[in-house]
């Protein structure tokens, strides 16, 4: 039977028959392409069954269309024209499945973003390329095999990596479904970076209090092993069977597990040698304030306060923004404000006191005088009395004290180079802190503010904008935004899962919107701020979703993996290793066979992408799907005006 020859029901080799199903996308496609002219010409294209044209194909009427045409012209290859196949390949696939047909019949051309989207001021050439972009899905088509996929049973058990507030989350939300947990922590204890806050920013209550719940929850639930004082030294194995090495003071402990949840966290950026850091006293980061807060241990008579945003972050040290630091400064603006606030009315009222008690020892409260000669004595008596009676109210204890006056106002400054203060709560917060009289100051990245110190004091140099000259605010505390930083451990455990970092360091994510809790290795999630810097309501959110995704294996008790896959021709292979350097997923090893040393395929590992098979001096290895002949004759489908004379 030849390659382009799919087995029919009565085990003959069945004739392909292509429906190829054209869409207009609205007018992504249809306003830059001569949609009918394409359809007419697919037609005369050798095994097209049928073809025709839809308004939107992945639409209800679009996909009914698929089912009967399949059903109504004994379609046994399906070709789609139209967007990405990224977000739109697996809706057409199970469509054909459910009609049927096997989903790998199915071929994906993509005449948007490869023809229309890059040629919308030539409608003929976008045409034509449309013709010769669906002449090559066609020709591979021709050649499609129908696959098997492959079900590769799962350990029921979920090992969690760090036990911060998404790491603990992520372990309630999996052990409350009764799968056991396993959950290695570096630390000696649970809780991570919220152990270091003083207070959260949605209200003013401790945030020990917050997570020392949870933190029981975790250490008492029967179906969550915790390991502290632990780090993961080694993993082996794929989705469904991970073989994870938990190392102890020395001693290895081996845990099997389906599924892995990565919630290392982050870690602040250390600003050495800039703005003063180091240098000054009273000069701290946000994570030492929060710190310094929780003990109540900040510099006493504290009455003017600076924030230095963006240190380190947006093109200083680091490109990125860390997104929470304005948030972050803001809390402790208004918590700092109230603070200092109160405690200078509380030494005004004393001092008010102190000087009454000074006067009363030299004669009493001085008196009113009264001038007998005028008809107003009257009121002159009642004006004393309630002089005294003031005066009275003002010194009993527990007396509300007075609103605080010039004087008696905290100065907090944030210089920033734009308030990043994202969602109606933070805008809330954000309007607060202007209620409150916190100033904002702007400064660019050409003339960011200096810190110096004088006679004792801090000086803060920055550039003001609208005056356009450069002024000086002397304080008593400077305190820096430092971003998020991914964690030290982060570069060993991405050897050790083989999952890939972003440039700035944090773990890379499969796609952003489609699978942001998901790596692209199968069975591995990430969480919390060992993604991106997130706060504490984000980070819990991120922890149910990557607890519900890993659920899924673990319930259904078996994955089916894509036939998408690498094969070795054992006599070809000669055991040179070359393919086990190159894959990124780990899913080949040269092992010992009674015929030499022999590549063998993990195809529960493997993700087909072909780099093995590009490499192999003895063109040993063949891709499942997507065969040199397959790939070679929608290369040359593309390049002539038929596909007659293209290789068999």
């Amino acid at each position: 039977m030849s390659e382009g020859q799919a087995e029919g029901q009565n085990g003959q080799p069945d004739v392909p028959r292509i429906g190829v199903f054209v869409c207009h996308c609205g007018t992504n496609i249809g306003g830059y392409v001569d949609v009918p002219t394409v359809v007419e010409y697919i037609k005369t294209l050798p095994n097209v069954a049928h073809a025709e044209h839809n308004r939107y194909t992945c639409a209800d009427d679009g996909l009914s269309a698929i089912r009967e045409g399949i059903e109504k012209y004994k379609l046994n290859r399906v070709v789609v024209a139209s967007c990405t196949p990224r977000t739109h390949a697996p809706l057409f696939q199970s469509v054909c499945e459910s009609a049927g047909l096997n989903k790998y019949l199915f071929t994906f051309v993509n005449i948007r973003e490869h023809c229309s989207w890059v040629h919308m001021n030539d409608k003929e050439a976008a045409t034509v390329k449309a013709k010769d972009l669906i002449r090559a899905g066609v020709a591979r088509a021709r050649l499609l095999q129908p696959q098997k996929e492959e079900r590769i049973p799962v350990i029921p058990v979920a090992v969690i990596i760090g036990g911060g507030i998404s790491g603990m989350t992520a372990a309630l939300s999996l052990a409350n479904q009764g799968f056991p947990v396993h959950l290695v922590e570096k630390e000696a204890a649970l809780g991570g970076f919220v152990r270091n806050l003083s207070n959260l920013w949605m209200e003013s209550g401790d945030p020990k209090t917050s997570v020392e719940p949870t933190i029981k929850k975790v250490l008492e639930h029967p179906k969550i092993t915790t390991h502290l004082g632990s780090t993961v030294k080694l993993v082996d194995g794929h989705i469904g069977s991970f073989r994870v090495t938990v190392d102890k003071s020395g001693k290895d402990e081996i845990v099997e597990a389906g599924v892995i949840i990565v919630a290392i966290g982050a870690e602040e950026f250390i600003p050495e040698g800039m703005y003063g850091y180091e240098q000054f006293d009273n000069i701290v980061t946000l994570a030492e304030l929060e710190i310094l807060t929780r003990k109540d241990a900040f510099p006493k008579n504290l009455k003017d306060v600076a924030f230095i945003q963006c240190v380190g972050a947006r093109g200083q040290v680091h490109s990125y923004c860390s997104r929470i630091c304005c948030n972050v400064a803001l809390k402790n603006a208004i918590y700092l404000s109230d603070k200092i606030n109160e405690e200078l009315v509380r030494k005004g009222a004393e001092a008010a006191k102190d000087a009454m008690r000074a006067q009363e020892g030299q004669g009493g409260h001085p008196s009113v005088r009264i001038d007998a000669s005028k008809d107003t004595v009257a009121d002159e008596l009642i004006k004393r009395r309630r002089s005294r009676r003031d005066r009275d109210k003002a010194t009993e204890p527990g007396a509300p004290p007075s609103a605080p006056t010039a004087d008696q106002r905290a100065n907090i400054t944030i210089f920033n180079r734009t308030v990043n203060a994202y969602g109606v709560h933070h805008e809330v917060y954000y309007n607060r802190a202007r209620e409150k009289r916190i100033k904002f100051v702007r400064y660019d990245l050409e003339n960011p503010p200096r810190v110096t110190s004088e006679e004792g004091k801090l000086v803060v140099h920055y550039y003001q904008h609208s005056l356009g000259e450069w002024r000086t605010l002397k304080v008593d505390m400077v305190i820096l935004a430092t971003p998020l930083v991914a964690a030290g451990s982060t570069e060993h455990i991405s050897k050790v899962l083989k999952v890939p970092r972003g440039r700035d360091g944090f773990f890379l994510e499969a796609h952003v919107k489609l699978r942001p809790v998901e790596f692209a290795t199968e069975g591995i999630f990430l969480c919390g701020t060992c993604r991106a810097p997130a706060d504490i309501t984000e980070s819990v959110l991120q922890a149910n979703a990557a607890a519900s995704r890993a659920a899924i294996p673990l319930k259904r008790g078996y994955v089916q993996v894509e036939a998408l896959t690498s094969n070795v021709d054992a006599e070809k292979c000669v055991g040179c290793g070359t393919c086990e350097c190159v894959c990124p997923y780990g899913a080949i090893e040269v092992k010992q066979t009674p015929q030499g040393f022999k590549a063998q395929v993990n195809a529960a590992a493997c993700k087909g992408c072909g780099c093995c098979a590009s490499v192999c001096p003895q063109r040993a290895i063949f891709m499942t799907h997507y065969s040199d002949q397959q790939i070679l004759s929608e290369a040359l489908a593309a390049l002539m005006d038929t596909c007659q004379g293209v290789p068999q």
